[in-house]
């Protein structure tokens, strides 16, 4: 969605609040140079977000001018926790937040790890009928998918970690 700059105020809105703003005045679908000059406003161009960790934050930090001369998007990056303190006075600091929250990230992996490895046991589980011979290899590859959280990548597998049916 497109933002608008209004450079005498400081304003920016979507072309629908500047509409609703002006709704006096008639204003074509799709605005031109011309609109925007009738208009006051300067088109806000998109900018890419910056990258960030886990632990941080991209917000809108207005709008800068880039090389070119062009009104684009500013971002920034904050931190995603700060030190807190509860009704009863307990403070919990920055650190503690980040700490618990990495640890539901790490969590959150482990567990999608072991939803795969049990669908992949799931799908060779046929092969443990009582009508069906387990071959050695099928034994060997069902034991490996047992024991991948144990793996030193664990939770962090790439398709290479994983092992292969034979």
């Amino acid at each position: 969605m497109s933002n608008y700059l209004k450079p005498s105020t400081g304003e920016i809105k979507t072309q629908g609040e500047w509409r609703q703003a002006n709704k006096h005045m008639s204003l074509p679908r799709v605005w031109t140079a011309d609109t925007l000059t009738d208009l006051q406003l300067t088109a806000i161009l998109a900018a890419p977000k910056p990258d960030c960790t886990d632990l941080q934050n991209v917000v809108s930090d207005g709008v800068t001018t880039d090389a070119s001369g062009n009104t684009i998007e500013a971002w920034s990056v904050v931190d995603k926790f700060a030190d807190t303190t509860a009704e009863d006075g307990t403070v919990t600091t920055k650190a503690e937040h980040e700490t618990a929250y990495t640890a539901s990230l790490v969590a959150a992996k482990e567990a999608s790890v072991r939803t795969d490895r049990d669908s992949r046991i799931a799908l060779t589980d046929w092969t443990g009928m009582s009508d069906v011979t387990m071959t050695a290899d099928m034994t060997t590859y069902r034991q490996a998918l047992r024991d991948i959280t144990a793996h030193a990548d664990f939770p962090n597998l790439k398709d290479s970690d994983w092992p292969t049916a034979t």
